[in-house]
């Protein structure tokens, strides 16, 4: 087999997608945990106002570059 096959056959396992879906869950996570921290350091109006992940980046960068 090539590597390019045994490679295939590796990720066809469950317990390969098991760990996989394991390790984008955490990563997923992190991700949006940071957000969120991101978030709550933004003064916006309202405060409790919700806010898309690309209204919270264009708004750190605006705060960041004023």
């Amino acid at each position: 087999l090539s590597r390019e096959e045994r490679r295939r056959r590796r990720r066809a396992t469950a317990k390969y997608r098991t760990a996989h879906a394991t390790r984008e869950r955490i990563r997923v996570e992190a991700f949006n945990v940071a957000f969120a921290e991101l978030r709550r350091l933004l003064p916006t109006l309202p405060p409790d106002k919700k806010l898309s992940k690309i209204e919270i980046l264009r708004l750190a960068i605006c705060y960041i570059s004023y």
